[in-house]
C-alpha cells in the first residue's frame, strides 16, 4: 500500500483541493528506511565481528597454552591429551566446512605439537640417544598459483653432535604432491625422501683440513663434497605406485594450521614461520 506524508486539504465548496501531495511508494519508503538504519546495522555487524575475533584468538591461545610444556607432544599425560583435544576441537569449529584457501595455506609452518607416531619416534630417539638431535620441524606448502593442489615438503632439521652443527647439521626432507579431494581433505602422494644441507662442525672441519696447515686441494674437495651431498630415496611400493595418505586440514588462518592424519595417524598443530633457506 502506498503511503503519503499528508492528506490533501479541500476548499469550502469541496470541489478542488487547495494543495496536494503525491503518495510515497512503498519501495522508496523501504529504501529511505534502509538508508537511515544501515549505519547502525553496520556498527552492530562490526562489533559482532570484533567479538567473534576476540573469542577465536582466546581459543587459539588456550590451545597453545595447553601444548606449551609437552616438548612438541613427546611428554604428555592422559589429562593433558584430553585437554589438548578439547582445545583443538574448540578452534576447529570456527571454520569447519569452509573450503581450503590455497593462497593462505601456501608457505612455511612450524610444528608446535603432534601425536603422530612417525614424528614422535624421532623425538623419542633424540631424547634417548646422546649422539642424535632433532631441531625444528616444518611443513612447507607450495600451492599459491594452483587451483586443486600443489607440493608439500616435510622438513626435519637434525644433527649429530661434534660431527655436525648443533640442531641444524642436516635436513631430512620428505616430499609429496597433494590434491584436494573434498572441502577440507587433501590426498598426499609421497615422492621421495632425501638428506641434504649437511653442515659439518668446526671440529670435524679441523680434522679434515687443519687450519694450521695449508689446505690441500683434496681436503677442500672433501669438504665441498660433504656440503653438497644429497641422498635421495624414491618412495614407492611394490606396484610402483606412490605411497599415499589422507590429510584433513581442520583449521586454517593467517597464523595457525591444524591437521589430522585420517586413519588414526595423529593430530598436528602448526604456526606460521619465516620462509626456509634452500
Amino acid at each position: 500500500m502506498d503511503l503519503a506524508f499528508a492528506s490533501p486539504l479541500y476548499a469550502a465548496n469541496g470541489r478542488k483541493p487547495i494543495f496536494g501531495t503525491k503518495p510515497l511508494s512503498s519501495t522508496l519508503h523501504r529504501k529511505l528506511s534502509s538508508q537511515k538504519t544501515s549505519p547502525c546495522m553496520a556498527t552492530v555487524a562490526t562489533q559482532t565481528s570484533q567479538a567473534y575475533d576476540v573469542v577465536l584468538e582466546n581459543k587459539k591461545h588456550d590451545l597453545l597454552r595447553a601444548i606449551q610444556d609437552t616438548q612438541r607432544g613427546l611428554v604428555t599425560s592422559t589429562d593433558q591429551r584430553s585437554s589438548i583435544e578439547e582445545a583443538l576441537v574448540n578452534v576447529e569449529g570456527y571454520n569447519m566446512g569452509l573450503p581450503i584457501d590455497l593462497v593462505k595455506l601456501d608457505g612455511t609452518w612450524r610444528l608446535q605439537y603432534t601425536s603422530a607416531p612417525d614424528v614422535l619416534v624421532l623425538l623419542e630417539a633424540a631424547a634417548r640417544l646422546p649422539f642424535f638431535q632433532v631441531g625444528q620441524i616444518f611443513q612447507k606448502f607450495e600451492c599459491r598459483d594452483q587451483s586443486n593442489g600443489g607440493v608439500i615438503r616435510n622438513v626435519v632439521r637434525w644433527s649429530i653432535p661434534t660431527l655436525l652443527e648443533e640442531q641444524e647439521g642436516a635436513t631430512l626432507l620428505v616430499s609429496a604432491k597433494f590434491t584436494i579431494v573434498s572441502v577440507r581433505n587433501i590426498y598426499l602422494q609421497f615422492e621421495e625422501i632425501s638428506v641434504q644441507n649437511i653442515k659439518i662442525s668446526e671440529e670435524l672441519q679441523g680434522l679434515i683440513a687443519p687450519a694450521i696447515l695449508p689446505r690441500s686441494f683434496l681436503s677442500l674437495q672433501i669438504l665441498q663434497f660433504i656440503r653438497a651431498f644429497r641422498a635421495q630415496i624414491p618412495v614407492r611400493d611394490a606396484g610402483r605406485q606412490s605411497v599415499g595418505g589422507l590429510y584433513y586440514l581442520s583449521y586454517l588462518d593467517d597464523n595457525m594450521l591444524l591437521g589430522r592424519a585420517v586413519g588414526g595417524g595423529g593430530v598436528f598443530v602448526f604456526t606460521r614461520a619465516q620462509p626456509l633457506d634452500g
